[in-house]
């Protein structure tokens, strides 16, 4: 009898969700589409490209990890900022384990309170994700683990590489072990719950920020106006939305060339996240300053993406909670 309950104690299946928060450049959007195994958040070198919190869900014979990506933790500056740290605040609620990610070769940040102190307030099980030690020497990696572990008392500190792979299969496995017994809360083929209208203009932006690194650091917001499945082929149809009429010059190019770049990019990408031929027709506009809006910054980065759901109520909760804060 003993032998039994030992065995269905190492076969009980392990369900949760964690966040991940870091730094912006940390990697957290990599490492995301690392243990999901496809794509499904935008990745630049360009910092702050997340914006909203975006679910991977990792399932196996053992258990499911719901992670959440968040925007990288800044003191913020503008409307859209603000939103950026709620959505952070907002992902940490009701989570099961905090996995923070710091870039390990950068060295240990003199006092950084914003990282650190998402720990002490979650107060629950913390893993510190130590990412990028492909870029650092091996003898530096001991110290610096013991330099974060003096800062706070991490449940477990990893040293990974998101981009190359390493370690990672190491934290999935640590994560596991620190989840709830529970019955898995999505489809076992799931991967995210972000429904694809919400995944093109993701992609779109991404193309747009990718092309146009130093000129639109964060003037680019992308609302999907039209998404139909027609068989074989997905028409979309999407505004780039920027704050100057310089900005849409240099966005659509000499003769519509940038446009044209930027579009034939996203359409391929689509394509192959589709399975379907696509049709992408961009259209830019100018929405002056709307990053320092809260009207615009809720109607360019919530409005689309709950529209996109379907969830009417949900965007109405999240319309008032912002009008009370303001």
């Amino acid at each position: 009898m003993g032998q039994e309950k030992q065995d269905k104690k190492k076969t009980a299946f392990r369900s949760g969700f964690v966040a991940i928060v870091g730094r912006p450049n940390a990697g957290k959007s990599t490492l995301l589409n690392r243990l999901v195994g496809q794509k499904i958040a935008i990745v630049t070198s360009k910092p702050q490209t997340t914006r909203n919190r975006i679910q991977g869900i990792v399932t196996r014979p053992d258990g499911q990890i719901v992670f959440i990506d968040t925007p990288g933790l800044h003191t913020p500056e503008s409307a859209l900022g603000r939103q950026m740290m709620r959505e952070v605040t907002a992902a940490t609620e009701g989570i099961d384990v905090l996995l923070l990610m710091a870039d390990a070769s950068r060295g240990m940040p003199e006092k950084d309170e914003l990282l650190f102190e998402k720990a002490r307030r979650f107060g629950g099980k913390t893993i510190l994700a130590l990412n990028k030690v492909d870029r650092m020497e091996k003898a530096k990696l001991l110290p610096l683990i013991e330099a974060f572990q003096k800062e706070f008392g991490f449940s477990s500190i990893i040293p990974i590489s998101a981009l190359k792979g390493s370690g990672t299969k190491e934290l999935v496995e640590e994560i596991l072990r620190m989840l709830p017994e529970g019955q898995p809360y999505f489809p076992e083929d799931q991967v995210t719950d972000q429904p694809e209208r919400f995944l093109a203009a993701e992609i779109v932006r991404e193309k747009a920020i990718q092309a146009m690194y130093h000129e639109l650091p964060y003037a680019v917001a992308v609302q999907v106006e039209k998404y139909e499945e027609l068989g074989k082929l997905t028409r979309i149809e999407a505004v780039v939305n920027v704050e100057r009429d310089t900005q849409k010059k240099i966005l659509i190019g000499q003769k519509g060339s940038m446009l044209q770049k930027i579009g034939t990019e996203a359409r391929k990408e689509l394509e192959e996240l589709l399975g379907t031929k696509v049709f992408l027709g961009l259209f830019v506009k100018v929405v002056p300053d709307w990053r320092e809006n809260p009207q615009r910054v809720r109607e360019l980065d919530w409005h689309a993406q709950l529209e996109a759901m379907g969830d009417s109520d949900a965007l109405e909760s999240a319309l008032d909670a912002e009008s009370a804060e303001e």
